[in-house]
Formats: structure tokens, sequence, C-alpha cells
């Protein structure tokens, strides 16, 4: 097992863990707030007192089971990468999308992805590339909130999700 992190912020927080807990090779997640001006904030600090932070997921997978381009590529499903600080209802800096690596070889991997996804749009790619700055987790509340909260709000809909539920990564065998 190879076992890698990666930080995905697509919106709510609460729609993109669950989206990601439903792919194979997907190890854990964790919801919580990255690359904002503030430490250890809270939620309604990031919400209401403009901390810079996005609504992140961090991401542990088996990287021999499900690849980053491949992991990437489902991220990219599951957003509109042509919109600016929105997915879905939500609407705000904290709802804007990013990427963000914490090696060399992560950012290659997601410039080259970025780059091909550009070629599919007219619009220009919201999506930030960054290297995480830092990686606050939230509230105990919002983790697996769906879990919790089966009638809660997401912007990700039930066919994205039973889509990742039945993806069947290359892994390992494609390289």
């Amino acid at each position: 097992m190879r076992r890698e992190t990666i930080y995905l912020a697509g919106g709510c927080f609460w729609g993109a863990q669950r989206y990601f807990d439903c792919l194979t090779g997907v190890l854990d997640t964790e919801v919580g707030y990255a690359n904002g001006r503030t430490a250890d904030p809270t939620y309604e600090q990031v919400r209401y007192e403009g901390t810079g932070h996005a609504e992140t997921v961090k991401v542990t997978y088996d990287a021999d089971v499900i690849r980053l381009e491949e992991l990437l590529e489902q991220f990219y499903k599951a957003i509109d990468p042509t919109s600016y600080h929105r997915q879905g209802g939500d609407i705000g800096e904290q709802y804007r999308t990013g990427v963000y690596y914490t090696t060399d070889g992560q950012r290659d991997v997601i410039c080259a992805s970025l780059e091909a996804l550009q070629k599919q749009y007219d619009a220009p790619l919201m999506v930030e590339c960054l290297p995480l700055e830092n990686f606050y987790p939230a509230e105990e509340y919002h983790q697996k909130y769906l879990d919790k909260n089966p009638g809660g709000y997401c912007h990700i809909g039930p066919a994205l999700f039973a889509a990742a539920r039945d993806y069947k990564p290359v892994g390992r065998e494609g390289r």
C-alpha cells in the first residue's frame, strides 16, 4: 500500500467528503479549512469573518489502487471548474475550488490535469493549484455530516454519488 494525501476544495465540504468516500482506493477523508489567514478558525469565522480559507477535504488514498490522476478526474466531475467562488447554491470565497499539493510531484500531475481539463471548456478554469499552506480540521459536527444528517443539503446530486461508487480505478495496473 502506498498511502498518499491530497487536499481538494470543491464547494461545500459535506458533499465533497461523501463523494470521495464513495471512491474505491480512498482510505480516509477529513473536512477542514485550508489556505487561509487565520490560525485554527471556526466555521463561523470562515463563514462570516473573511478568513480566506477554503472548505477542503483532506483525502488519504492508496496510490496503488487509485492514482492521483484518476482522483483528479473524478473530482472534476463533481465540480463546475469554471465557477468563481461558487458551487451549486453555495456562494463565497470559502466555496472556491482548488487542489492543494504537498510535493512537487503532485503539483506536476495537477498542472497537467488542469491543462487537459481546460481543453474541454471555452471559459477559463477557476480551480486553484497551490501548495498547501495550512489545514485545520473542521469541528466534529461537520465530519461525515451527510452520514449524520441524510437529508442535509448537498450541491452534488445522487447520480454523481452512484457514479463514484461504481467507478473502477485503474491504479497501478494502468501505469
